[in-house]
């Protein structure tokens, strides 16, 4: 049986600043379709047409905290096996394993290098996901 390959990452966060950034990366270096959004009512309402395979989720948004959706996600028919990624700006190792520990793909530091993203993102798929 061949790798499960990704190909519709969905990127939430309230900087859009970040979504833009994240958006061209994944999109010119990784080859990626990609979805962006700035609250958890927006990805909710995205998520059911785009589909997402991963979801790169920021911790701190102002409607709804990053675990708070990620709680809602692995509930919802259908989404329960979506990876997700973290994304925060959180520098204490205590926040950073419990964002580990929650059953996220892994978690991802803001500053990020933008031209290192789609590589990371594809180890973070090979080791978790592409079965």
């Amino acid at each position: 049986m061949g790798a499960k390959a990704l190909h519709r990452i969905m990127v939430a966060d309230d900087e859009p600043d970040i979504l833009e950034i994240s958006r061209i990366a994944l999109e010119s270096l990784g080859g990626y379709e990609v979805a962006t959004c700035r609250s958890g009512a927006e990805f909710f309402r995205l998520l059911p047409k785009f589909r997402p395979e991963l979801v790169i989720l920021d911790v701190m948004m102002p409607d709804m905290a990053g675990l708070e959706i990620y709680g809602a996600l692995r509930k919802m028919h259908g989404f329960e096996e979506v990876a997700v990624v973290f994304l925060t700006g959180i520098v204490g190792e205590e926040k950073l394993e419990e964002l580990r520990r929650s059953g996220a793909a892994d978690v991802i530091r803001k500053p990020f290098d933008p031209m290192t993203l789609a590589d990371r993102v594809d180890v973070i798929w090979s080791a978790c996901c592409e079965r």
